[in-house]
């Protein structure tokens, strides 16, 4: 069988791990999980058992999570493309501190921005969780801009994995309106260019629901029971 990733809506950061699957080529399948409605089910957790996505269901019914790992493990079998390194080369240390970063200081940025709105909250500490949610995207956002340091691309030879996590990411922006991304231009060319590749419309149009194109190896969704019954299958 093909591989599933298991994608969550809305404004998954398994966004980037689609853009990603579009531009290796590689044959997948997708298949939408609610949150919070269907991710913290019993039934996700076989797939997922800390409730979360993205997941990747591997053709030989492993299943793997967590960004990195997924975008790591499409890297390794696109090695010469420009996606994928050696492990041990300096273009994978570079990708995967690019991608560390990305994961951990870009992406928890917009965590009490996000607890602010997903709990009840008395209204001092909501102004104050936002408050230190402002903060830290905008840091995040100029520590970025630095490490870009005028290069179109993350890594500068053309788009990587790193781009392609970026954007699912950095779009969390466009909800929370934090900051004005055109005080850092790097990024604000990136992103806009970012918008204009077909893998990232082509994942827009999936989350919505709308007519999708796939220019790489998609191979079309599956609900979570069909994909429960092919992990079953595989075990």
């Amino acid at each position: 069988m093909s591989p599933i990733l298991f994608y969550g809506v809305p404004e998954g950061c398994s966004f980037g791990s689609i853009v990603a699957l579009e531009w290796s080529g590689l044959p997948y399948r997708l298949c939408r999980v609610e949150m919070p409605e269907v991710v913290s089910t019993e039934e996700y957790k076989r797939i997922n058992m800390v409730g979360e996505t993205p997941s990747l269901l591997l053709e030989d019914g492993r299943a793997t999570s967590e960004s990195m790992a997924i975008l790591h493990h499409i890297g390794a079998r696109t090695i010469g493309n420009g996606l994928g390194f050696a492990q041990g080369s300096a273009d994978f240390d570079r990708l995967n501190q690019m991608l560390a970063f990305l994961n951990t200081s870009f992406f928890q940025a917009f965590g009490p921005l996000w607890y602010a709105i997903e709990h009840p909250l008395e209204p001092q500490q909501k102004q104050a969780l936002t408050a230190y949610g402002i903060a830290a995207v905008e840091k995040a956002h100029q520590t970025l801009e630095r490490l870009l340091d005028g290069r179109e691309w993350l890594l500068g030879n053309g788009p990587s994995l790193a781009d392609a996590y970026f954007v699912g990411i950095a779009r969390w922006n466009d909800f929370h309106k934090v900051v004005d991304r055109r005080q850092f231009p790097g990024l604000h060319r990136l992103y806009e260019r970012m918008q204009q590749e077909p893998a990232v419309r082509f994942a827009h149009a999936i989350e919505h629901r709308q007519e999708a194109k796939s220019s790489g190896g998609f191979r079309g969704e599956v609900d979570l029971a069909e994909a429960l019954g092919l992990l079953k299958q595989a075990a």
